[in-house]
């Protein structure tokens, strides 16, 4: 006898619930317990009823053991990734940094009487940099522009096959009624 597919909905009868959780929280420790002995793994369930009630597993040793060990690895694996994104980071941090002390410099220097106390290199430095930055702007400004004129465009076009086919149906595509020749039917 093939048994149906059970739907994935919480059981509304409060005994078959019960059964129900039952038979599976012992199906899930035995498939834990298989999973320890034939791998050699060390294996921990913490399942909590509906009622508070709390049901575990762990293999090998203490379930505190094996929390602490897991908080253990977590931490661990956090300093890890922390210490890899700084190392990944830090080339660009510091170019920023070093962008935004340039660009510190060059406006003290503008609001504060002048370049005097700039030297023709850093200069030179910061008329590239804001160079570089005015053509960025300017392509974020063109790329801006050509989206918006792809956007017209696309409109023009739908409301030139909206007008297209409301003249083979007969009407006005801009009538507040619908045509109902039998064929069209638009309102705008």
């Amino acid at each position: 006898m093939v048994r149906g597919k059970v739907r994935m909905r919480r059981i509304e009868n409060l005994a078959h619930r019960r059964v129900t959780f039952c038979k599976r929280r012992e199906g899930l420790l035995k498939k834990a317990r298989e999973l320890s002995v034939l791998c050699d793994a060390e294996v921990g369930v913490i399942i909590f009823s509906s009622q508070g009630k709390l049901h575990e597993l762990a293999t090998n040793g203490n379930m505190q053991s094996l929390v602490k060990r897991y908080q253990g690895d977590v931490v661990e694996s956090q300093m890890q990734n922390r210490a890899l994104q700084s190392k990944v980071a830090e080339p660009g941090i510091c170019l920023v940094r070093e962008e935004i002390d340039q660009l510190q410099q060059g406006l003290r220097s503008m609001y504060g009487g002048g370049a005097g106390d700039m030297t023709l290199d850093k200069l030179h430095t910061l008329e590239k940099s804001l160079e570089l930055w005015i053509c960025q702007m300017r392509s974020a400004k063109m790329l801006i522009m050509q989206q918006e004129i792809q956007f017209l465009e696309n409109k023009v076009k739908e409301q030139n096959e909206l007008m297209n086919m409301c003249s083979v149906f007969g009407g006005s595509p801009y009538s507040t009624h619908p045509v109902s020749n039998g064929n069209c039917f638009f309102s705008i």
